[in-house]
């Protein structure tokens, strides 16, 4: 009985020691998860913190960016001349009704391009006299803002701004007022902008987190979820109870507090539990303080998707606990088998022993084994997309697969292991399959290929169209293997495609040939428009040089100062035209390629000094201070297109600049140089800096609108840096400056020609000097005359070559001479008067013809200037010819 109960305990204290085990695996497990989940979930936390600091900054960015789209418009109503005159009017007596309408009218328009809520004009007092809204019943006309924070702030610092609702329309928006100065620099009003920020909380809908934006009293008053606009985020003290109050900034808005706590969350973190109705839940709370107005930028994320994470990592840590224990209990099954196969080895043994013997006996398995892998191997190739046979040295069948039957029909009876493969190539040679001619001979061709035991592969197109490409390769125990690949589909698009590449060759000669005379046409419109353009700017400038020479003789003969004003005037007026048409001439130049440069290695320093000297006196006419950084680089480019370029950037930054000063200067970029001329002017907008290469495009904001370009200084630049192979560029900020810049490539200092020396200019180099003016306009022999009589010189005029050749007046000291002279030209004309002179006075050219006059000029060893002729330029080359002719 004894004996028979001793079990039991010890299959009780087994049982024990299991639950044990149990327990503690459990217990370890568990532990082992929470210590996971809670890592897991703490990191995730951290991550989505991060990602929601970037994103709380690209929030910033996009608020900031659509409150600076509007932040500059009420500066630049405070200059408008007529919202001042207004104010200043008021300030002696009322704003009339008409006159109100008017000024509405005005904002209304400008309200239409810029697209705000309201533009309203306030007086001193604050009240509205005028609005883009004045036709509407909520209208800001007559309405008294003096107690907005926005008024005092604009009356108290030149500007201010508020976020509130609308007293008249109950609407809420963004306000930005600029204080209005009269002419004494005294606030006479203000102007105020508000714009309506609900396009940017429908924006922020798509997002799943909550995305907020409170004041500084702690208000949400801007939200991307209903709930939450208009909540206290913390508790109000009475004194901005009585300030909200006063200003109305939430009026008729009743403000909810928030109900909520802090919970547990990573370090550097806020972590909250919201228990407020409607907005419940676990959030991570980021914050982001904004520069402006005391406002915080807030983004609430849901921990659900971190603390999903933390229970899949969890989970993940159990799996992998309990895989690591199942491994353990692997490895000792594993090991107790091991000790059972140790343990049998012996008998294992001896029994091989003891049926050796049978398995000599056992010849016949041999040969069923080896049909067996014949089989098998056949088997293998089922697999196989193409069509497979395997003979052995004999050139007997000993393989194939399905695919094989099928490409070449062959009948069952006629496949089977051991066929010679002689009855296969007789049996596809009587269908043709082989190709035409005696079977036998095709058949023996091919066996002789089998037993060469070479690789070959070649293609076969049978009579039904199907094209079969056949690979043999031998094997190295013997026998040759050979695939069949039916390759039709893959042949047929082949051929589809050298058709259509034919055809489309075909289309590209036909659209080649259109495409030569379309260009061979354009090419031939170009020039004809150039020289068009070249005939009619000649015309043009033909009156324009003969007044611009009338009004300096005048001017030498004018006492009267106020006379003297009104021809500088004049001078300015045609001095303008000149530039339109001689600008328009360059630009016809540039485009049809026509103008010739001349690239060579510059010292810059000397095209420097010259722009200083040229460009000084107006920087200091205007206050300004022209600087120019010595340089001792080297570029190459053309000297006189580069100066053309370098003489723009600088008026245009002179032009544009009221105050501070413009900087030229060059550096090193890459392997090249980059000239730069920064100003401290008006800047440009982004929207801007494409359209002003553009032709007659030209910005507002000169200093002086009597200086301001016709638009083509730009467009020339661009065109000139394009035929130059130079890159321009420009950077600018609004209100702060502008830098244009031209990049070139480095020339060599030794390839540099030294300036040469300057001829002094004696005030009385033209006095009693005989001057002949050849000229078929008699407009411009005229104003010749008196210019030339003004200077003290003796003037002979000449209309035609048969009126030169008929003159009997004595040889001049210097001829002025027009290039086209009826059906001839003055170079036709001068070598018969040198004759009959004796000798060869100096001779300058004068034409709107620049190309075909200058470069008749420059053969024939004469000076050059291009219609029209200013009187400055053609006395200082007259008095320089003159002293070098003695």
């Amino acid at each position: 009985m004894a004996e028979a109960a001793a079990p039991g305990p010890r299959r009780q204290g087994h049982r024990l020691r299991l639950v044990v085990i149990v327990l503690l695996v459990i217990a370890v497990l568990g532990g082992a998860m929470t210590a996971v989940a809670r890592q897991a979930t703490q990191q995730a936390l951290r991550e989505s913190a991060a990602r929601s600091a970037e994103q709380l900054g690209l929030y910033a960015a996009s608020l900031q960016s659509m409150i600076d789209r509007y932040r500059t418009l009420p500066t630049v109503l405070a200059l408008d001349p007529e919202l001042r005159q207004a104010l200043s009017q008021a300030l002696r007596a009322p704003i009339d009704i008409a006159a109100s309408q008017q000024l509405s009218r005005r904002l209304e328009v400008v309200n239409g391009a810029a697209h705000t809520s309201t533009l309203t004009l306030l007086d001193r007092q604050g009240i509205g006299v005028a609005a883009n809204n004045w036709q509407l019943p909520g209208s800001n006309v007559g309405v008294d803002y003096r107690f907005r924070p926005y008024f005092q702030q604009a009356m108290r610092d030149d500007a201010g701004s508020f976020y509130g609702i609308g007293v008249t329309t109950g609407v809420p928006g963004y306000y930005m007022t600029q204080a209005v100065h009269d002419d004494d620099g005294s606030r006479i009003g203000a102007v105020t902008v508000k714009v309506e920020l609900g396009e940017l909380e429908q924006e922020w809908q798509k997002a799943a987190d909550v995305v907020l934006i409170s004041d500084a009293h702690g208000i949400v008053f801007l939200a991307n979820r209903e709930a939450w606009r208009y909540r206290q985020l913390r508790e109000l003290s009475p004194a901005e109870r009585d300030e909200l109050a006063r200003t109305q900034q939430y009026a008729g808005q009743r403000l909810k507090p928030l109900s909520l706590r802090d919970a547990k969350g990573p370090e550097g973190t806020r972590r909250v539990k919201l228990e407020s109705a409607g907005l419940r839940g676990d959030f991570l709370w980021q914050s982001l303080p904004l520069a402006s107005d005391g406002w915080t930028l807030h983004l609430l994320h849901e921990t659900r998707d971190s603390e999903d994470a933390g229970l899949i990592a969890a989970l993940a840590a159990g799996g992998a606990l309990l895989s690591l224990l199942f491994l353990g209990l692997f490895v000792q099954q594993r090991l107790r088998l091991s000790r059972l196969r140790r343990r049998s080895r012996e008998e294992l043994e001896q029994l091989v022993r003891q049926h050796a013997e049978a398995l000599h006996s056992a010849q016949d398995g041999i040969v069923i084994a080896a049909e067996r892998a014949s089989v098998g191997q056949r088997q293998s190739l089922e697999h196989l997309a193409q069509g497979v046979s395997v003979v052995d040295a004999d050139l007997r069948l000993t393989a194939w697969n399905r695919r094989y039957v099928e490409i070449f029909g062959y009948p069952p009876e006629l496949m089977r292991i051991g066929r010679p493969i002689e009855d296969l190539l007789r049996y596809n040679a009587r269908r043709g399959l082989l190709g035409g001619g005696d079977v036998e001979v095709a058949v023996q061709r091919r066996l002789d290929h089998l037993r060469a035991a070479r690789p070959h592969m070649f293609e076969r197109e049978w009579a039904n169209g199907t094209v079969i490409e056949i690979r043999g390769n031998p094997l190295p125990a013997g026998g040759f293997v050979t695939s069949y690949a039916d390759i039709t589909a893959y042949r047929n698009t082949a051929r589809e495609l050298r058709t259509l590449a034919v055809s489309l060759e075909r289309r590209v000669d036909e659209r080649t040939h259109d495409l030569d005379a379309a260009r061979r046409e354009a090419e031939r419109a170009n020039r004809s428009k150039t020289s068009f353009v070249s005939a009619a700017v000649h015309d043009l400038l033909q009156p324009l040089n003969a007044a611009r020479m009338y009004t300096s003789a005048l001017r030498e003969r004018l006492d009267d100062l106020q006379a003297v004003a009104l021809a500088d005037n004049i001078e300015e007026a045609l001095a303008a035209e000149d530039g339109i048409l001689s600008s328009l001439l360059d630009i016809s130049r540039l485009e049809s390629g026509a103008l010739q440069t001349q690239v060579q290695d510059l010292a810059l320093q000397d095209l420097f000094d010259g722009l200083r000297r040229e460009f000084e006196p107006t920087a200091q006419l205007r206050g300004l201070d022209l600087r120019v950084v010595a340089t001792r680089a080297v570029v190459r480019s053309d000297a006189a297109l580069l100066r053309r370029i370098l003489q723009n950037f600088l008026s245009n930054a002179l032009r544009y600049t009221e105050r501070g000063s413009v900087l030229m200067g060059v550096r090193r970029s890459g392997g090249g140089l980059r000239i730069e001329v920064w100003d401290t002017g008006c800047g440009i907008a982004e929207a801007h800096r494409e359209v002003i290469f553009e032709e007659f495009r030209r910005l507002d904001g000169g200093s002086a609108q009597s200086d301001r370009g016709a638009g083509l200084g730009l467009a020339i630049v661009e065109r000139i840096a394009r035929r130059l192979d130079h890159q321009i560029g420009l950077r600018s900020w609004p209100g702060r400056g502008s830098v244009f810049s031209i990049a070139l490539p480095a020339g060599d200092r030794s390839g540099v020609t030294a300036p040469g020396a300057t001829i002094a200019e004696p005030a009385s180099a033209l006095q009693g000097r005989h001057i002949w003016c050849i000229d078929d306009d008699p407009r411009v022999r005229e104003a010749a005359r008196a210019l030339l009589l003004a200077w003290g010189c003796e003037v002979t005029l000449i209309g035609s070559p048969e009126e030169a050749a008929a003159s009997t007046a004595e040889a001049p000291d210097l001829v002025l001479l027009d290039h086209r002279l009826g059906a001839g030209t003055g170079a036709e004309l001068m070598p018969s008067l040198f004759r009959r002179w004796g000798r060869r006075p100096p001779v300058i050219m004068i034409s709107a013809e620049r190309e075909a006059a200058s470069e008749a000029a420059a053969d024939a060893g004469w000076a050059f200037l291009p219609k029209p002729v200013r009187p400055p330029a053609l006395r200082a080359l007259m008095r320089q010819l003159l002293l070098r002719s003695g």
